[in-house]
């Protein structure tokens, strides 16, 4: 008999006692809940980690006892952190009788930003910080520079694998933190982005004038310095100096008790005077320009921290400048009664403003601070906006009557698009039937429809034909858009061409309140795609379209909504293998697979040869250890003499010493940080963390200048791993560098009979990649593909629409400033920029159409 499917089961209710309960020990449960602590195991916690650390030096210069930050992306995807601050406290804690260096690298909640005695304001609230990046590192080092002495730790995935131990001397004091992000909790990239620590460290810089903070990017021998005197005016400057600005930054500063909304009359950032109970102040420094553009560019930070939702210091000052600009205009008679009100939105347009505020205790929503929540900022921030701006506007009337006028012709213009609107309300904005040139899709889930953008009637009825039509719509473009950088709302909704696409997409535009404003809930499709040629006119065309949903949809860009599809560059063609190239990268990768492709390898001291599967593996493993072998070389040490180092575990050395003398050079190789300690001893040099040094020696009655630099190689460790792999294929790796006689030879396989070319003799292991790399050109044809009407129906799906196969490129704006300031110079007014832009850059063009 059949069981009814709602009767309840028999089995035997399962015990809820003590047995059930557990506890999580250490940094267990960062490990096991990461995305609590860092936001997620994507790209934007990967990077959160890097910002953690920041704020922790940040917050050493907060308080006053740092003024130098170094931050370094090495080859083995490591990242350093370094700052010439107090340095971790690194006595016995005499509660937790260990190292309070251990215990707040490993203990969660622990850490000197609970109570008033180490820091008045900071960015770490929570005493989880550090520690978090520790518990999702692969490995984590810690080296402390204080009274003295160099101490150092080890640790692993959260656990202390090596004691706090003294390394040497120094005269320096500060923290330096170095970690590799783990595999196993970081699944989709462990790749760091310079344009998303750049972002974070301009910002840093701006916001704590003095503060020098170096990012150093080994993978592309690229250094860049952050380094402002005039704090946020300076970053105002920044975001606008490729626009038409109506007058002078706006700089302005104040402070009140969080208790209070009474301003004290003391000016921030010079004089930071406090109440006679020592209760901090909340610090408000505000900056503000306006100029011709038509966006609103507002930053609001804490504790210098970005809260990219806001908060309560950007709603008080919203809510203050609103007020002001209207009380002004009205008490000086600017307003005429047949001018329309002034809205917020108005106020807005055209303006840049920085808020950076100074909280003693401030409140987050989560622990990775979007948005602030403290209630008490916004009245504070609403009296110091409302009286400061009050007072600049009647010390500066001519600057107030610009701004008053820049309010009034926005209001004017949102009138327009108001009509505007309602002139096309049965097409562009409400839905009322799509475009005839739309290729709609059947499925109507927008999270699985796709809109295609075409350059082209020519290009979209091949679009058209090869699609997949239930999932995939095609909207052909003819012509170049409107650039939404010069243009204003009105005139952009009377224009054909984006009134079909905003009709396509479905969610209306531009940022105002109101019937046809931006909402992204009623986005037709979750993947919007540009597709245009390779050339300077499919570039352009792209380029205006992301101008426009920068400026009008800057919701699809944020959300994740628009890619770039990527037609392939190259067809190569070898043998019966046809394959589409996307890129130069993939073009190396590619030559790798062929010259791998029926060769024999050869151990010639025993003859054993190698399967076609195993050598692909040392090629793979080969290429690894010539990228990693970059940090090496970049030391001007010979990758080969530094492989010919390696211990009988296979460890390699954690340091290179070179030593000039005269014409003279020599590398030392240094394992462990007792070797450098002891080489430190030998060369009679007290500080061991100079990396370079210079001593005057004499031999044979002879005096010479020798000249050391010191290098720590952070590969080593990944390189060690590639060295046990190698190894446990078969490879010799006793010696890298050449031999006397050949040790490996490479040949081709041959079917049917056919010749084959002599083989080639090998004399060193690294010799076998390049071979096998000059091997995979043989035979290889090129064809260059520049426009999308090269490719039939079947080849443009093959290659740039099949979800199986293709490429996308997802736009998103890493650092928002820097694209505030690229969009405003590349399509905007200000000639004179781009062209110094065009000039600076154009040697670094390929792929030019010409």
């Amino acid at each position: 008999m059949a069981t009814d499917s709602k009767t309840p089961k028999t089995t035997q209710p399962q015990a809820y006692d003590a047995s059930q309960i557990q506890k999580l020990e250490g940094l267990e449960g960062v490990r096991k809940r990461p995305d609590m602590y860092i936001g997620d195991t994507n790209e934007y916690g990967l990077h959160h980690c890097v910002s953690e650390l920041l704020d922790n030096a940040v917050d050493e210069a907060l308080a006053g006892y740092c003024d130098k930050v170094i931050v370094s992306i090495h080859l083995d995807g490591s990242c350093s952190v370094q700052d010439n601050g107090r340095g971790i406290p690194v006595d016995m804690h005499p509660k937790y009788n260990m190292p309070a260096l251990e215990l707040v690298l490993t203990n969660l909640h622990a850490g000197g930003k609970f109570g008033k005695g180490a820091y008045k304001v900071s960015g770490g609230l929570h005493g989880v910080g550090a520690k978090c990046v520790n518990a999702v590192a692969e490995w984590f080092e810690a080296e402390v520079y204080k009274d003295g002495k160099i101490y150092h730790m080890r640790f692993a995935q959260g656990k202390t694998v090596q004691k706090m131990k003294v390394i040497g001397s120094t005269k320096a004091s500060g923290t330096k933190i170095t970690f590799l992000p783990d595999p196993e909790i970081f699944l989709a990239t462990r790749e760091f982005k310079y344009e998303l620590l750049a972002k974070r460290i301009r910002e840093l810089a701006f916001i704590n004038p003095g503060i020098a903070i170096e990012l150093n990017d080994e993978r592309a021998n690229k250094k860049e310095l952050f380094k402002f005197k005039d704090g946020i005016a300076e970053y105002v400057q920044f975001l606008n100096q490729n626009k038409e600005t109506f007058h002078k930054v706006i700089h302005f500063s104040g402070e009140a008790l969080p208790s209070a909304n009474t301003e004290t009359q003391t000016p921030f950032p010079e004089v930071k005077k406090e109440a006679a109970n020592d209760e901090p102040t909340v610090q408000v420094d505000v900056a503000m320009q306006y100029s011709d553009s038509y966006s609103e560019n507002i930053f609001g930070y804490a504790n210098s921290i970005h809260n990219p939702e806001g908060g309560t210091h950007l709603s008080g000052f919203r809510t203050a400048l609103t007020r002001v600009v209207n009380n002004y205009a009205k008490a000086n008679n600017l307003l005429k009664e047949k001018d329309p009100t002034i809205s917020g939105d108005d106020v807005r347009e055209g303006l840049t403003a920085v808020i950076s505020i100074k909280v003693p205790n401030p409140r987050f929503e989560g622990q990775t601070k979007q948005k602030l929540s403290n209630s008490e900022v916004d009245g504070i921030v609403q009296k110091i906006v409302g009286e400061k701006l009050k007072y600049h506007f009647e010390t500066e009337p001519g600057v107030a009557k610009k701004i008053i006028e820049k309010c009034l012709m926005a209001a004017r213009a949102r009138e327009a698009a108001r009509k505007a609107r309602e002139t096309v309300r049965k097409g562009a904005l409400s839905g009322g039937g799509l475009p005839g040139k739309l290729a709609d899709c059947s499925e109507r889930d927008p999270s699985l429809s796709e809109l295609y953008i075409v350059e082209g009637d020519s290009a979209g009825g091949s679009a058209k034909m090869g699609r997949d039509r239930r999932t995939q719509a095609i909207l052909p473009l003819r012509g170049k858009p409107l650039n939404a950088e010069k243009a204003r709302l009105d005139k952009l909704l009377n224009n054909v061409e984006f009134q079909t696409l905003i009709t396509a997409i479905g969610t209306g535009i531009g940022d105002h309140e109101g019937e046809g404003a931006f909402d992204l809930t009623k986005a037709r499709y979750h993947k919007i795609i540009l597709m245009s040629d390779a050339d300077v006119d499919g570039s352009h065309i792209k380029t205006l379209l992301l101008t426009f949903f920068y400026r009008q949809m800057r919701g699809l860009i944020d959300s994740g909504y628009i890619y770039l599809a990527q037609p392939p560059l190259y067809k190569i063609k070898r043998k019966k293998r046809e394959q589409y190239i996307q890129s130069e990268s993939e073009m190396n990768k590619l030559l790798m697979e062929l010259g791998s492709e029926e060769v024999i390898l050869k151990r010639l001291k025993d003859d054993h040869t190698f399967n076609s599967k195993t050598v692909d593996k040392i090629v793979e493993l080969l290429a690894k250890l010539e990228h990693l072998g970059g940090g090496v070389i970049r030391h001007g040490c010979p990758l080969e003499l530094y492989l010919d180092e390696h211990t009988k575990e296979g460890t390699l050395p954690d340091y290179i010493a070179r030593v000039r003398t005269g014409n003279d050079e020599i590398f030392r190789f240094l394992h462990t940080d007792e070797d450098r300690a002891a080489f430190y001893k030998e060369m009679e040099i007290e500080d061991s963390t100079q990396g370079s040094f210079s001593k005057e020696i004499e031999e044979d009655g002879q005096k010479y200048a020798q000249r050391v630099t010191l290098a720590e190689i952070y590969e080593s460790i990944e390189m060690s791993k590639i060295l046990a792999e190698l190894k446990k294929i078969g490879l010799d790796i006793q010696k890298f560098s050449r031999s006397d006689m050949p040790t490996y030879e490479l040949s081709e396989a041959t079917t049917n009979g056919g010749k084959a070319a002599a083989p080639v003799q090998l004399f060193s292991i690294l010799e076998i990649i390049g071979k096998i790399r000059e091997n995979g050109r043989k035979g290889l044809t090129i064809q260059r593909y520049k426009g999308l009407g090269e490719m039939n129906p079947k080849q443009l799906f093959e290659t740039t629409m099949d979800p199986a196969t293709r490429s996308l490129l997802r736009v998103d704006i890493a650092d928002a400033a820097k694209a505030e300031q690229i969009f405003s110079m590349l399509m905007g007014e200000d000639v004179a920029s781009r062209r110094a832009f065009i000039e600076d850059n154009a040697l670094n063009a390929s792929y030019l159409d010409v």
